[in-house]
């Protein structure tokens, strides 16, 4: 395994290279761009780069469904640092072009909900095509495919491009969720601070499927950050939960609720639990009452000694 390669979604100039770029450990390694989150991730996979640093929410809309669906799927991966990024697009043009050239547009999927209201009121008959991400827009840019395409303005110098607008956001204070993902190994320490992900994969479906699982992690106190569906491609109505819950596996309460998930679930996948980015140990709520690793152990007690005669 190449341990000085990561690998990222590229081309050069994404908002997930600019993301990677704020890792202390990036100036390190060789930053490899890929051309698509596949790509990133099976790179990790096969050997060929230590982790790859991927989007995997937006706090616009919501959950990056081709990142969720390849955790999911083939060999499994951790998760093992997020890093959240603030997100202004610029509208990237080839020097020279007018506000009234602009015919085309292109950008990431996942671009055009943020920008929509901006693109409706300032260029309501350009035709939007989607692209594999924001730099590879401004790359088709470059060589004439498109006339303008929403990237990040520090995107323009590498593709020889000129912001004709910038700061553009239909909601204030948009960010996006990046992961940095590797092999399977022990998490790291719990810092206070940190979030666990899993799959699930729901088994027979009948009334009160779902809230079966969400009484695993409700009863034992412990709060779910993120959940998502995804089909699992057997059929309509099959479906598997991205799930992000707050706490770290070796925390007794979401230790247990990840095993009461595995002896009703078909499958769970775990993937990993890390740091909350931006956040403090001392900003985190503690748990609720009866549900600290003190009253597991607390209660574990005082069931061995019913059990010996001794309560």
């Amino acid at each position: 395994m190449s341990a000085t390669r990561y690998t990222y979604l590229g081309p050069e100039g994404t908002f997930t290279e600019a993301a990677l770029r704020t890792l202390p450990e990036a100036a390190a390694r060789e930053l490899v761009p890929m051309v698509s989150v596949p790509a990133a991730l099976d790179a990790v996979r096969n050997g060929d780069a230590a982790a790859a640093l991927v989007p995997i929410e937006n706090s616009v809309e919501g959950g990056v469904t081709a990142t969720l669906d390849e955790l999911s799927a083939g060999a499994p991966l951790m998760i093992y640092r997020e890093v959240l990024l603030p997100i202004a697009f610029a509208l990237l043009v080839r020097p020279g072009t007018p506000m009234s050239g602009v015919k085309t547009v292109t950008g990431h999927p996942v671009a055009q909900p943020q920008v929509r209201n901006w693109l409706r009121t300032n260029l309501p008959d350009a035709l939007w095509e989607s692209s594999a991400s924001n730099a590879d827009g401004a790359r088709l840019v470059q060589e004439g495919r498109y006339d303008a395409a929403f990237a990040g303005e520090f995107a323009a110098a590498t593709y020889g491009l000129e912001p004709l607008v910038t700061d553009i956001h239909d909601a204030e204070n948009a960010e996006t969720r990046f992961v940095l993902v590797g092999r399977p190994a022990r998490p790291a320490a719990p810092t206070g601070a940190d979030k666990t992900s899993v799959v699930i994969w729901m088994g027979e479906d009948h009334p009160g499927a779902l809230l079966e699982l969400l009484q695993e992690f409700a009863v034992r106190g412990v709060n779910l950050m993120l959940i998502q569906s995804r089909p699992t491609g057997a059929g309509i109505g099959n479906y598997c939960f991205a799930v992000d819950a707050e706490g770290h596996i070796s925390d007794r309460r979401v230790g247990e609720a990840l095993m009461g998930l595995k002896r009703i679930c078909p499958k769970v996948r775990f993937l990993g639990s890390y740091p909350r980015a931006g956040v403090t140990a001392d900003e985190v709520r503690g748990p609720r009452t009866g549900t600290s690793d003190g009253d597991f152990t607390a209660a574990s007690d005082w069931l061995a000694r019913c059990q010996d005669g001794r309560a």
